[in-house]
């Protein structure tokens, strides 16, 4: 048996794309030696400053309160229930279709909580700033990487970091081992940037 490596993962929980990584990314830890250690960045701070579209400006400036709820529970309980909770609140949040309306999020953050075994009052921290430094620093560990002409995910492994895949739907089973082989094999080559198509589908979540 080779000897397990760490993938580390950088995700917002509000992007669709880095969820259907994150669930091919669970698919592989069970095909292949690899551990995933889950680590928060932030759409919010990613777009500060940029002329993007207001409708997307006002999705993503909500989409830092979930993340500062991840990094209260982080702080309060360790590291271990990251992706627990990145799971419950991607579940509801992307196949749940429970970030459409924006007034919900606060009860559907503490429904996450609640399903993590973790305290609901944590959903309170939505819009403390108290977190927001250590936000920041798991954001550029990750971001600094690949540059911040990119999103999220950011995956790293043995001193190698990329972008995504961007995946739609996500593989399974020895599927998501090849692609694993595949984008590992690519990223660590050295002088390799980029392998781009246009996107045709949306997000399926199945």
């Amino acid at each position: 048996m080779s000897e397990r490596k760490i993938a580390d993962f950088w995700f917002d929980p509000f992007c669709p794309w880095a969820w259907l990584t994150s669930r091919w990314m669970l698919e592989v830890e069970k095909v292949r030696p690899v551990t995933i250690r889950w680590h928060l960045m932030s759409l919010t701070f990613l777009n500060e400053g940029r002329d993007l579209p207001a409708e997307y400006q006002a999705r993503t400036s909500k989409a830092i309160g979930p993340v500062r709820v991840v990094a209260a529970a982080q702080r309060k309980y360790g590291d271990e229930v990251v992706g627990e909770l990145y799971t419950q609140l991607g579940t509801r949040f992307h196949p749940g279709q429970r970030i459409k309306d924006l007034g919900d999020l606060q009860e559907v953050v503490a429904e996450a909580l609640v399903a993590a075994g973790l305290d609901p009052a944590l959903a309170g921290e939505m819009d403390s700033t108290e977190y927001d430094e250590e936000i920041r620093r798991s954001h550029h560990a990750g971001m600094d990487q690949v540059g911040m002409d990119v999103g999220t995910p950011v995956v790293a492994v043995e001193g190698v970091a990329f972008f995504g895949p961007v995946i739609s739907p996500a593989p399974k089973g020895e599927a998501a081992g090849r692609l694993w082989d595949g984008v590992v094999l690519v990223a660590s080559t050295d002088g390799f940037f980029e392998l781009k198509r246009t996107r045709t589908r949306d997000p399926i979540f199945d």
